[in-house]
């Protein structure tokens, strides 16, 4: 992107509303509380030919002691600093407030240059703030409504100056509208087949990396501790985050990009609206993920809600790590390993030799080891197996543990091949597949899985019934 623009103004005057209509989708949460947005986040903007880094950030407060609100002011002044120009928004129908005044007196002393934003200013309601605007001192406001797209020409003209002077439009179709840029590839469309190798445009790519689990067990003191700054809000409040956090990283060389999360609490708890909207995202950025890091507290080590993350992980098909944090609290080490060993072995049978690293995310030990077992699962998800292989193996397997009959008559398997990796998934050929039992394909599974080193990820396996080429078409 070729210049950064940061949103900033009191709460709930629709920063993020803004932000969603520049990044073209939905991405930070939106509603009527106040307060919604507490970390900052960015995107890719486009609009009018531009295009831009866009950044949202929380409401402003006048406060500077160490409450929840003085740090969400702190993290907005932090994404000011790194912005080339601001969007002060104000609410055109609410007017301009005292909090309006005091924080256009600090932003005409900020090193940022600032863009006087009036919105909500459709129809006649928002006219007499958009007046009252002019008295701060920042120019002329640009009056536009977010949530209805009105006044979008006026942005593009104010952020015109800001734009590198070999900016290119985007292009334009026969009517003079802009032509839509094609959407990036989904996580399937990118993926090989049968036994093609990872192609290498896929290795320069950043490992989508998300870090999930229940509140307040440390998901974003780990985040921080990963990339050395106080990237999102910490503190003993719990569902602290909401909106997903993602950070571009690079580690030994090789591109992360972490994913914050809100803390998911069991359905029955979740009550409030915000937070219904906070852990729906949170799923979102499970389906969206490559490796998943589980936290979970060593207090309590895979709880209910824990496993039920964890299954929800590997339902979807993700990478799955677990990280006990808080282990530099925990008296008895051997005690708490075994635990998890055996809650794994009777609750996750289907991620069978999962990684599990035992970490302190605040006084950052052993996070590198953690990285490291990211490395490796995200290989081993990514694993492809050539289909001699698998069916040297297969008949190996025929012979020595053939499927039980069916009534009376013998299953006959003929043939598998790896259709995809990410999660690794097999076809296997057989002239029943719906007679095959689920135990015989379970047994096969956890043979593949053995054999072929893929432990911690998920393995599919799918049946197939080869067609007849005598039948009629």
């Amino acid at each position: 992107m070729s210049f950064t623009v940061a949103i900033v103004g009191r709460p709930n005057v629709g920063k993020s509303t803004l932000f969603n209509r520049l990044a073209g989708k939905k991405l930070a949460l939106v509603d009527d509380t106040p307060g919604v947005t507490r970390d900052w986040r960015s995107a890719d903007g486009h609009v009018g030919g531009l295009s831009f880094t866009i950044v949202d950030t929380a409401g402003l407060e006048d406060v500077t002691d160490d409450s929840l609100e003085a740090r969400m002011r702190r993290q907005t002044e932090q994404a000011l600093e790194r912005a080339d120009v601001a969007l002060f928004l104000i609410d055109a129908r609410s007017g301009v407030t005292p909090l309006d005044r005091h924080f256009a007196r600090l932003l005409r002393r900020s090193k940022t240059p600032v863009i006087l934003v009036a919105n909500k200013a459709e129809g006649k309601v928002g006219m007499p703030g958009l007046f009252e605007a002019f008295e701060l001192g920042l120019g002329d406001p640009v009056p536009l409504s977010a949530e209805h797209g009105e006044g979008m020409a006026d942005l593009v003209e104010a952020l015109l100056p800001y734009a590198p002077k070999d900016e290119a439009p985007a292009p334009r179709g026969r009517r003079g509208k802009a032509v839509k840029e094609p959407e990036p590839a989904t996580l399937d469309e990118v993926e090989g087949i049968g036994d093609q190798p990872e192609p290498e445009e896929e290795k320069a790519k950043p490992i989508h990396v998300a870090i999930v689990g229940r509140p307040n067990v440390g998901k974003s003191t780990l985040l921080n501790g990963l990339i050395g700054e106080e990237r999102v809000l910490t503190g003993p409040e719990a569902g602290m985050t909401r909106d997903a956090i993602a950070v571009d990283w690079t580690w030994r060389d090789r591109p992360f990009r972490l994913v914050d999360t809100a803390g998911i609490r069991r359905r029955a708890r979740v009550d409030e609206k915000v937070e219904k909207l906070a852990v729906a995202d949170a799923l979102r950025v499970i389906r969206l993920a490559q490796v998943v890091v589980l936290v979970v507290d060593a207090d309590q080590i895979l709880d209910k809600q824990d496993l039920t993350i964890a299954r929800m992980v590997i339902d979807e098909g993700r990478a799955l790590v677990l990280a006990v944090n808080k282990w530099d609290a925990v008296e008895n080490r051997a005690l708490a390993l075994k635990e998890v060993e055996d809650k794994l072995q009777a609750s996750l049978a289907q991620a069978r030799g999962m990684q599990v690293v035992t970490i302190s995310a605040l006084r950052k030990q052993k996070l590198d080891t953690l990285l490291d077992a990211v490395l490796e699962t995200y290989e081993v998800w990514n694993r492809r197996v050539p289909t001699a292989q698998l069916n040297r193996w297969l008949f190996g397997v025929l012979e020595h543990h053939p499927p039980p009959l069916v009534e009376g008559r013998r299953l006959k398997i003929r043939y598998m091949t790896q259709v995809k990796a990410r999660p690794p998934t097999f076809a296997l050929f057989v002239n029943k597949p719906m007679d095959l039992p689920e135990s015989y394909q379970r047994y096969l599974v956890a043979g593949l899985r053995d054999t072929f080193e893929m432990p911690g990820v998920p393995v599919r396996l799918v049946l197939r019934k080869r067609k007849n080429p005598f039948a009629e078409s």
